[in-house]
């Protein structure tokens, strides 16, 4: 039985006056179930009840499932002929919904009964069945005649409900396991893409002790349900993916660890695991403390039988050196489950000013879907005599932590592997207290899924100290490059950088240069000689600091914006961060800063093309570092400023300020480049820019994008990150071949997690979560 809420129509149904007039007087001892002691009305409403609230357990023909008995059939019926109906009753209330008895009302619960009787063959009276107890006792149940015995007396309309039919579904966080958001449905295309109409909205309001904005979560789709995380608490919900139905919801109680979860938020969605036998798939997630969860698809329900009663403490995998109830270890992404093997990364509080040097590490474990049992773990961090430990310098391998995947991951079922994008190493933007090129942080690496082996991996940044994370997942695409068939992977970063390798040997399609730069000058501090930089393709997005990238609306602008930099420090990419000291110095200029560049959204690609597609955003930021002990062991901790301090509280770079770029992964060129979205009332506004003719400059912000047969969808942003005055709630559908706009709708809120297509009965539907400041999250079904 599902554990739902009661809509208000069954309230308002099961207190009608009417109902009340139809109660009968006390029943006569010699009336029985077989003589007419409920009403057609009555069994009617108890058909809805148990559609909504009983089916799950016990099946739409009331025949059973694993998960509850028969309650139809010669069985039934002679366990039940020599007891009351009060008896039924009163087993009834005390042990339906299954996840939450005593839920109903006792008119609902009368309804159930009579539902459960007519089904039965007990027939129909013209009285109502009454919902006291005590009168019900005096009332036996009889044994009904034979020719009716277990023949439906009514055949209510959810149980000649049509087939669904599903011609395209959505099983993995984005798309598949290539990480592609590609889906190659075309029902909407260019011609009918502007009639996009909202087909249904479903709300995240009271999912959780506050409401939620900032709604990041992609659903999956898969046999007609939608199922996604929610709320603080993350709750999880499955929602009909026709009608938005919520169909059932989980919440898990976190108890005291809650004080400690890093990232108190409903994550980025689940995993769905397809088992063999039938009615049996799993939806897998962690919760925001670390706790990995299996609930049955259908119902809601733990799994039982995998970990402790459906719950493996990720914690506890770690090891015994992390406390499970106050270390600070989350996730924010969904797991995967490649080949049975669930495996999870994780995320940890902003890195910017950590209390300590020393942190838990974010190795990456590997589970048994069907049991719950750890498999293996992978050392993000190597250990003693392991490979890469000698990167670690004056044993700082032992203390230091973070190096998690905060972002989703990616695999490759075929080959067996599964690709992890590493985060950087405690602290985000000082490194003295772990010199060495710190493998295998910033790393993108390889690993055997089922053994969790290293089969190889490449550090995109050596002992990184700009939070430079690898944000998003690596994509996998079939690419032909000068004639040679490729199995390809592209990793997309906030440094704006797209680094391309063949995804069974790691070796890189286009070469990749170690370059020289800049040593940083903060005492304590160990610096990487050289970066590595991709030949192919050209950063998407603006890298450094040059007086031409200021803004330069104006020539008294561009003079405005040269006073303004004259006091901070700045150099190429890969400029390290300086200690504040003004006003001679009120830090570096970050470009890209350390948002990125690409974000979470990340890149998808045409598979049938080999395009990829990135969003990305064009941010010059101030970055500085102090020392702080009253709050931090670290030598250093870091400072982010503000991104509009360029004149008149424009941003110093010129714009576009977020863009969409398209690339060819079979060539290494990029194809086109277009702004994210309209100018901002925030620029057209300035009275400094009045009479002055500007372009398009897009937003400051990363867009989710979805690719399809026909179109590329995009966003605008949630805005909903700093004060950099991004975000929108237009959602656009490109030409993707071109770039150019096709069609332009509004939603009710920003674009806030990355849109997800699927098509059931005949109909396509784009589903996209949004939200915005004041406007809780929810998720908007879009269609023809």
């Amino acid at each position: 039985m599902k554990n739902l809420f009661i809509s208000a129509g069954f309230i308002c149904l099961f207190f009608h006056p009417g109902l009340k007039a139809q109660q009968p007087a006390k029943p006569k001892a010699a009336l029985t179930a077989n003589l007419g002691v409920f009403t057609r009305k009555q069994a009617e409403a108890g058909a809805a009840m148990f559609a909504t609230h009983c089916a799950a357990c016990h099946g739409r023909d009331l025949r059973g499932t694993e998960g509850g008995n028969a309650l139809v059939g010669e069985r039934f019926v002679g366990k039940w002929s020599t007891q009351s109906v009060g008896q039924l009753f009163d087993l009834t209330k005390s042990s339906m919904p299954k996840t939450n008895p005593h839920s109903l009302d006792d008119a609902s619960y009368a309804s159930l009964v009579a539902f459960i009787l007519n089904a039965n063959g007990f027939p129909e009276g013209d009285v109502a069945l009454p919902s006291a107890t005590a009168r019900l006792k005096a009332i036996p149940i009889g044994t009904p005649p034979p020719s009716s015995r277990v023949s439906m007396q009514f055949k209510p309309a959810v149980y000649t409900e049509k087939p669904i039919t599903i011609e395209g579904d959505w099983r993995q966080h984005r798309s598949d396991y290539a990480s592609s958001n590609y889906s190659p449905l075309s029902q909407i295309n260019k011609d009918n893409a502007k009639q996009l109409k909202i087909a249904w909205r479903w709300k995240t309001d009271n999912f959780g002790p506050n409401p939620e904005f900032y709604f990041k979560s992609t659903p999956l789709m898969v046999n007609g349900m939608l199922f996604t995380t929610a709320g603080s608490n993350r709750t999880v919900a499955a929602i009909h993916a026709e009608t938005g139905e919520t169909l059932w919801t989980f919440r898990f109680d976190e108890k005291d660890r809650k004080t400690y979860v890093p990232r108190q938020n409903s994550g980025r969605g689940v995993a769905y695991w397809t088992s063999p036998d039938k009615g049996k798939d799993r939806v897998i997630y962690i919760t925001p403390s670390f706790q990995l969860i299996a609930l049955n698809a259908q119902t809601g329900q733990l799994i039982s039988d995998f970990g402790d009663n459906g719950v493996v403490d990720l914690k506890k995998g770690l090891g015994p050196h992390v406390d499970p109830l106050t270390s600070t270890i989350g996730s924010t992404s969904p797991p995967i489950i490649v080949n049975d093997v669930i495996i999870m990364g994780a995320s940890f509080p902003v890195g910017l000013a950590p209390t300590s040097k020393k942190q838990v590490r974010g190795d990456i474990m590997g589970y048994d879907v069907k049991t719950g049992k750890q498999l293996w773990i992978f050392r993000t961090i190597p250990q003693a005599d392991e490979a890469g430990n000698e990167t670690w310098e004056k044993d700082s391998w032992q203390y230091t932590g973070n190096a998690g995947a905060w972002a989703p991951l990616t695999a490759d079922p075929a080959l067996g592997y599964v690709y992890l994008p590493l985060e950087a190493a405690t602290g985000d933007f000082y490194g003295g207290h772990r010199p060495g090129n710190n493998l295998f942080s910033q790393s993108l690496v390889c690993l055997d899924a089922k053994t969790g082996k290293k089969v190889w991996h490449y550090q995109l940044i050596h002992h990184d100290i700009w939070d430079y994370d690898l944000p998003a997942p690596p994509i996998l695409a079939d690419i032909r490059v000068d004639g040679k068939p490729i199995k390809a992977i592209v990793q997309v970063t906030k440094q704006a950088f797209a680094f391309v390798f063949d995804r069974v040997t790691g070796k890189p399609v286009w070469p990749i240069e170690e370059r020289p730069v800049p040593k940083s000058d903060v005492k304590g501090e160990w610096t990487s000689p050289t970066q590595p930089f991709p030949t192919k393709p050209a950063a998407f997005d603006r890298q450094g600091y040059s007086d031409d990238i200021l803004v330069d609306f104006t020539p008294e602008i561009k003079k405005a914006a040269l006073k303004i930099v004259s006091r901070y420090k700045k150099g190429p990419l890969f400029t390290p961060v300086s200690v504040y000291d003004p006003p001679k110095n009120l830090g570096t200029l970050m470009l890209p800063d350390a948002v990125g560049g690409a974000n979470w959204q990340g890149g998808v690609v045409d598979p049938e093309t080999g395009m990829l597609y990135v969003s990305s955003s064009t941010v010059i930021r101030p970055m500085s570092l102090e020392a702080a002990p009253a709050i931090s062991d670290m030598d250093y901790v870091a400072y982010m400023g503000n991104a509009r301090i360029g004149p008149y509280g424009l941003p110093l770079v010129k714009p576009p300020y977020g863009r969409i770029t398209a690339i060819d992964l079979n060539t290494g060129d990029h194809k086109w480049m277009v702004p994210n979205a309209d100018t901002p009332s925030w620029v057209k506004d300035v009275p400094a820019l009045k009479g002055i003719k500007i372009p398009r400059t897009g937003l400051p912000d990363r867009v989710g994008m979805l690719v399809t047969k026909t179109l590329l969808f995009a966003g605008e942003g949630a805005g909903l990150y700093g004060s950099d005055g991004g975000g929108g709630n237009k959602f656009r559908a490109y030409d993707k071949a071109t770039g150019n706009i096709i069609s332009e709708i509004e939603l009710p809120a920003n674009q806030s997690g990355l849109p997800m297509t699927y098509s059931m009965n005949g109909k396509q539907y784009i589903v996209v979560a949004v939200g915005a400041v004041g406007h809780p999250g929810e998720l908007v079904a879009l269609s023809l």
